[in-house]
């Protein structure tokens, strides 16, 4: 069997005695999404994967990206027979992604002025962010894209100097925020958003090529993707099960010509990893469709490069926190609008540096209350430079203890 996996693990042991202790509990019923997995990973594997890091860093470890043309299909059962069928369904696209972590990062040195645009984005190869991210930049020979699994990576290259830009998913316009990435944005003061993209939703129906329809037993992919899909899936009636990333499993299915397990996934895992599209757009359809947003970030304001295409308009994002928090938040709305900036988004996150606010009601005899403090973000139409918005930001900065903006860009919108 073709199964690449990272030489930190010790594949020819039996895996009762395996460095990697994996303990699987499954709840499965047809057409539901109730799988739940636990891994537990001993000493010993923690500190060779520690070591396996390292060496990704130094750029010394083997690249294991490629697929496995030449291996015959195989079930999904006949896969797993090493490791165990929970691991090769759900578990082993982490030990790719661990692996993927850094190892396609350049060198944070500086380098000629006339080097390509580093540009790192959120998530594994053939993840949406991906797609997002050839749409920001289609011009390949003059960037080095490279993924970041982990969130808070995405924010520390741009730091470091690894990347010059960051792309990350903000928005889902069915489930919502990415909450995680706008609390990141508010603790790394000297990241800015640059541009923002709105893109379509397009999930695809992934499978082996060759492979017939009918040999096809289950559906995985990520749970967001699979709840964006429900109706589809019923009328299918094939086992479903969640996976941690939608990319990673992709790849897992190329890689080990698993030929009874189709993905729900982008149509950039389709182009990485050789997988045919049984389906596009495979998403149930919402009155007003499904949409998700991004973000291009960076540290310098001044070289701002927006996302390429559509009709471009101008943004503006503040944080800002208040005295009497969200009483307050009509007087800081009326700023803009007084002016005639038009509030376009309102979002709100806990303010780490005042966790609570108290508030004295002595006057009629209720004496104080507690309540959860909060940090406020309001999107607004213009530019910095716009008199309206300079204005209105002046005074917000005069009623506000804390005020910054998160960035001033230009945001494209693709309705097709």
């Amino acid at each position: 069997m073709a199964l690449t996996v990272p030489h930190y693990v010790d594949a020819g042991r039996p895996a009762a005695a395996a460095a990697v202790a994996i303990a699987s509990v499954i709840s499965r019923k047809r057409g539901s999404f109730t799988r739940t997995i636990v891994v537990r990973a001993s000493a010993n594997f923690k500190q060779n994967k520690q070591q396996h890091e390292q060496q990704i860093r130094q750029g010394r470890s083997q690249d294991v990206r490629s697929p496995c043309p030449s291996s015959p299909l195989r079930t999904a059962d006949e896969v797993a027979s090493d490791f165990g069928r929970e691991i090769a369904l759900a578990n082993l696209e982490r030990l790719f992604r661990q692996q993927a972590a850094g190892g396609d990062r350049p060198p944070a040195n500086g380098g000629s002025s006339d080097r390509p645009v580093r540009v790192a984005y959120q998530g594994s190869r053939g993840s949406y962010c991906q797609e997002a991210t050839a749409r920001a930049f289609p011009s390949s020979s003059a960037c080095e894209v490279f993924p970041c699994v982990h969130m808070e990576e995405a924010f520390a290259v741009l730091e470091d100097r690894s990347a010059d830009r960051a792309v990350v998913p903000a928005e889902n316009s069915l489930d919502g925020p990415i909450d995680r990435n706008l609390d990141l944005l508010l603790r790394h003061q000297g990241i800015r958003i640059l541009a923002e993209l709105v893109l379509p939703v397009n999930h695809c129906l992934l499978s082996l090529p060759g492979a017939p329809r009918s040999s096809l037993r289950r559906i995985i992919s990520h749970p967001q993707a699979l709840s964006h899909c429900r109706r589809n899936l019923e009328a299918l009636d094939l086992e479903v099960d969640e996976a941690w990333c939608a990319a990673d499993a992709a790849r897992f299915v190329a890689e080990n010509r698993v030929a009874d397990t189709a993905v729900i996934g982008s149509q950039m895992a389709a182009r990485e990893f050789g997988l045919r599209i049984l389906a596009s757009n495979f998403q149930d359809h919402h009155q007003g469709g499904n949409f998700n947003r991004f973000l291009q970030l960076g540290l310098s304001a001044s070289q701002t490069q927006g996302f390429a295409g559509g009709g471009a308009a101008r943004k503006t994002t503040v944080a800002f926190s208040l005295e009497g928090g969200a009483s307050d938040l009509f007087r800081a709305m009326w700023i803009f609008e007084s002016r005639g900036v038009k509030v376009t988004r309102v979002d709100h996150r806990p303010n780490r540096a005042k966790p609570l606010r108290v508030v004295d009601r002595g006057i009629d005899g209720l004496g104080k209350a507690t309540y959860l403090d909060y940090v406020f973000v309001l999107d607004v139409e213009g530019s910095l430079l716009d008199p309206g918005v300079e204005a209105a930001l002046a005074r917000l900065e005069e009623i506000a203890p804390f005020a910054r903006v998160l960035g001033s860009y230009t945001s494209t919108c693709h309705s097709h």
